[in-house]
């Protein structure tokens, strides 16, 4: 039971109460105004990085003919050569030659692609038909035609010598960087592996030419004008006979007459003929007296097989002549 003077006392404290309520709602409140900002500017930010800008859609690359924009990740690219190199790299192209769409080592690859024409004389009407955002060539003669269709990328022919420098150059232009090193690293152990093979049936001294027959006349090839030049010459490390080498290797090719035959004819012929067997180079009076035919170190191919000099064509003729090499005479 409380007492009169205790009255009083319970007042003053129920005022003094509701007075801390008060205060701590101030306070709260002003906590809460003091976070808004906060929510503000986290808000703000989010908006900004959602608004920030989308990755180039194009680089600039240097070509023979200036600098020129082209797409960053090309999704239509007609390519009238350096077919192989993008195969390699898993790019299948919208259009190309007919003659390179029939290419024996991966014609399979590339059912559906569109011909574009006669080898070295594309066809605009028919390039234009395909939409191309990247086309690409080794023919700067069609270059003002084909860079009015499409951003066009020209690299002569002859400029790229090795499967290393084409699969690295269109790796970095395709920005295929990854899929062109371990495409070479595959490669690499596959050439190493033919080269021992050869390295141990195959005198070192002894000498190879790359030789091409026709009814009219018979022509001889350097390390980097196909015909088996690129897989004899730079893969599995063989020699032209001596002196004809500085001459084979700079000019890169030569048409010969049957009585400078003896001086070309290297102790192996890689021979690219659609007529003639090795029988009938035996039976011949001219041919049949070199010491390679004599001896049956003369390998006949036809030119749908020998004429290719992309990488994936070199990678596949290396080991198949290794293996010739390798055999010849078991």
């Amino acid at each position: 039971m409380f007492s009169l003077h205790q009255k009083p006392y319970s007042k003053r404290s129920l005022v003094f109460t509701v007075s801390l309520m008060l205060l701590f709602a101030v306070l709260v409140s002003g906590c809460g105004a003091e976070q808004a900002p906060s929510n503000a500017a986290g808000a703000q930010s989010k908006n900004t990085e959602e608004a920030a800008p989308e990755a180039p859609q194009f680089k600039t690359v240097s070509t023979v003919n200036g600098d020129i924009e082209i797409p960053v990740h090309p999704k239509r690219i007609v390519a009238e050569e350096y077919l192989g190199s993008l195969i390699a790299l898993d790019v299948i192209p919208v259009g190309s030659p007919g003659v390179t769409i029939e290419n024996y080592y991966f014609k399979e690859a590339l059912a559906g692609v569109a011909d574009t024409g006669v080898y070295g004389k594309p066809s605009a009407e028919n390039i234009i038909s395909l939409s191309p955002d990247l086309i690409i060539t080794g023919n700067g003669d069609s270059y003002e035609q084909l860079s009015k269709i499409a951003p066009t990328v020209v690299i002569p022919y002859g400029e790229l010598k090795n499967a290393h420098e084409e699969l690295t150059y269109f790796g970095d232009l395709l920005g295929q960087e990854d899929e062109a090193k371990a495409w070479l690293e595959e490669y690499d152990l596959r050439i190493a592996t033919a080269k021992s093979k050869v390295d141990k049936a195959i005198p070192e001294g002894a000498t190879f030419s790359i030789m091409e027959y026709s009814d009219k006349t018979t022509w001889v090839y350097g390390d980097n004008f196909g015909r088996g030049g690129q897989p004899i010459y730079q893969t599995l490390g063989r020699k032209p006979p001596v002196g004809i080498a500085d001459e084979i290797m700079k000019k890169q090719w030569a048409e010969i007459s049957s009585e400078m035959l003896p001086t070309y004819a290297g102790d192996y012929i890689i021979m690219t003929s659609n007529t003639r067997t090795l029988e009938e180079f035996q039976n011949d009076p001219i041919w049949g007296n070199l010491p390679a035919v004599k001896n049956g170190q003369i390998y006949i191919w036809p030119e749908d097989r020998s004429w290719y000099y992309d990488p994936i064509a070199v990678l596949a003729q290396s080991e198949e002549l290794s293996e010739w090499l390798v055999n010849r005479g078991k």
